[in-house]
């Protein structure tokens, strides 16, 4: 009883803290009787608890004893499967090293002990009360449409993206792309498969056991004196012969890169946002394909877009995928 006076006098106030790829949005909402009274946020330039976002946060923590922090899930080991059944999960992932939790009693959504861990210590100065996964955060903006159709549902953050198909409330597929470990993980199969495509010569090469020291210790040195490498510096015949057409044609070549040069946010924006189109075609395709699942043809597409997409995205994906696109 002594409890209920106490809550009905105070506020209640949620801080929410959200990373983004180089920065924190700390987001404050203060809730009275008949609901929400007041809302704040401040954005931080770091991605860690500094001494200002402290102070922010202690500030609102003070208004009242019901006040609750909580973390929106940032970490790469984490995911959701389609069943809350304890002999199903393994079938889907290894738990072992996971805190999962069952969502609706049909589907569970799980992260990692060890970034769990860190997180605590990230925090202990302040506390966290709750992390959120992206999935129940989808889910719930999109409760509507979740609960009445068959659909894909992404969350697009700054460097992550969470994609989930639900049919009638019924996770049936969900994965967690991180778009800078995706996009190194790009770089080191092509890396790979570059180095698979050269021909080393081996039979060509210098077998070092059959190099006699004294016969050839001479040509050896050769290769040690670079200096007269120098001198192509000094080569400028190509330059000499251009005819004005090239003269030209390199003007303008000077000209489109001074161009892109003054807008580098339109590129990054049409890089970032092919890179994302990409990641949600291959979960799309691990979705039908991956025999675990039970894929059906998916139509529309529902995306809470937190990280201010181009038109560029729902293009991709109405012309390459045939969606129907709701952002």
């Amino acid at each position: 009883m002594l409890a209920q006076v106490f809550e009905s006098f105070y506020h209640k106030v949620f801080i929410n803290i959200i990373v983004e790829r180089s920065s924190t949005i700390v987001h404050v909402d203060i809730h009275g009787k008949s609901g929400e009274i007041a809302s704040t946020q401040e954005r931080f330039e770091t991605t860690q608890l500094s001494t200002e976002m402290h102070a922010f946060i202690s500030d609102y923590f003070k208004e009242s004893p019901y006040a609750y922090i909580s973390f929106l899930d940032t970490s790469n080991e984490q995911g959701a499967l389609p069943t809350c059944e304890k002999n199903k999960l393994a079938f889907y992932q290894d738990l072992s090293t996971s805190e999962y939790k069952c969502i609706d009693e049909t589907w569970t959504v799980f992260t990692s002990k060890t970034d769990l861990y860190a997180l605590e210590k990230t925090y202990e100065s302040i506390g966290i009360d709750f992390v959120f996964s992206p999935f129940v955060v989808l889910s719930t903006f999109f409760n509507d449409k979740v609960d009445k159709s068959l659909a894909l549902f992404v969350l697009i953050e700054d460097d992550s993206i969470a994609v989930a198909v639900f049919e009638h409330s019924q996770l049936l597929y969900a994965e967690y792309l991180d778009m800078e470990i995706e996009e190194e993980t790009e770089k080191m199969l092509l890396e790979e498969e570059n180095l698979d495509d050269i021909d080393l010569g081996l039979d060509d090469g210098i077998d070092l056991d059959s190099l006699d020291a004294d016969d050839n210790i001479e040509d050896v040195e050769g290769f040690a004196d670079i200096e007269d490498l120098d001198a192509l510096e000094d080569i400028d015949e190509f330059s000499e012969n251009k005819d004005f057409e090239e003269e030209l044609t390199e003007e303008a070549d000077n000209s489109e890169q001074a161009a892109v040069q003054e807008t580098p946010n339109t590129d990054s924006q049409f890089n970032e946002d092919y890179q994302r189109f990409s990641l949600i075609q291959g979960a799309l395709n691990h979705f039908y394909n991956d025999e675990k699942y039970e894929s059906q043809f998916v139509e529309n597409i529902y995306i809470a877009d937190h990280a201010h997409v181009s038109s560029d995205l729902k293009h991709y994906l109405e012309e390459e995928m045939f969606l129907n696109v709701y952002i």
